[in-house]
């Protein structure tokens, strides 16, 4: 069962006028929540970013947080996974004919559905991912969970061209995020991750990996990450809410680390999945 504008029915019975300016301008917002055991994971933090890429938008949020959560909790109940994934979009509705500029009546369009979530493959936390670079050419308001994804999109499908799992966001410089994914460094021990700005989304599983870090006492600096540091990393990652936390062996065709370790998974990445794996087990699943 799916979820659109105030109804809950099968997907294939789920109809969005082609004037939606969804459709027409991605003009919209997504989110997307994990569910563990059937229990959403940190909602209400998922909640507060929709509001921020809602009033980025200049969008009334269509439901109070009340209303999103009885949703939200039917999706759950009614799917058959006790592991998946919400995801919710709100986009600016239908108008009357194709304009630019905001329709004069707002009437938002509200799509969700559950899909399962899957953890990654066993052999991937034990191998590593590979991964290629990119320069970072999408739009100013990367903080915002925009519809618009054409940019990732095309950023991503280099990765995939390559045979590889990710694309990591040059600018200017400096480290911004993945294509779908944000990304860690570790460099002599330390844990290095890019500071949230409008030139990266704010990730759930970000916060959960710097919590984890300042748990463990795993020393850890949240700051502008030179291109150079990342090239010449010990350890690299890539974190998201379905990805949980890999570790990137290659970059670009060259190993990932110096010494023994080049070229696969950290001692690093290592204690931090562990970390990670009890705090699902001991929270996530838990509530």
């Amino acid at each position: 069962m799916i979820y659109l504008n105030g109804e809950f029915m099968p997907l294939s019975e789920a109809k969005v006028s082609v004037m939606d300016r969804g459709f027409l301008f991605g003009d919209g917002v997504y989110e997307v929540i994990p569910v563990y055991s059937k229990r959403p994971f940190r909602p209400a933090e998922h909640l507060k970013r929709l509001q921020t890429s809602l009033d980025g938008i200049r969008l009334a949020n269509p439901h109070s947080e009340a209303e999103w959560m009885t949703l939200i909790d039917r999706i759950v109940a009614d799917a058959d996974s006790p592991d998946h994934q919400v995801y919710l979009q709100v986009t600016r509705g239908v108008d009357e004919k194709r304009n630019h500029a905001f329709p004069k009546l707002i009437r938002p369009t509200v799509f969700m559905m559950s899909e399962p979530l899957l953890p990654p493959p066993p052999e991937l936390c034990r191998q590593g991912i590979t991964a290629v670079s990119a320069t970072d050419n999408r739009w100013l308001r990367c903080d915002l969970k925009s519809i618009s994804l054409l940019a990732n999109c095309l950023l991503r499908q280099l990765a995939v061209e390559a045979g590889c799992a990710e694309t990591l966001l040059f600018r200017d410089g400096f480290l911004s995020e993945g294509a779908a994914s944000n990304i860690f460094v570790v460099k002599n021990s330390v844990l290095l991750a890019p500071a949230k700005t409008h030139l990266m989304l704010p990730g759930i599983t970000y916060d959960v990996i710097l919590e984890l870090a300042r748990a463990h006492g795993l020393p850890y600096e949240v700051r502008d990450v030179m291109e150079s540091e990342v090239r010449s990393a010990c350890e690299l990652w890539m974190t998201s809410s379905t990805k949980e936390v890999l570790p990137i062996v290659s970059l670009d065709g060259r190993p990932v680390g110096v010494g023994v370790n080049a070229g696969q998974p950290g001692p690093v990445f290592a204690q931090m999945f562990a970390w990670y794996q009890e705090f699902k087990k001991s929270v996530m699943r838990r509530g």
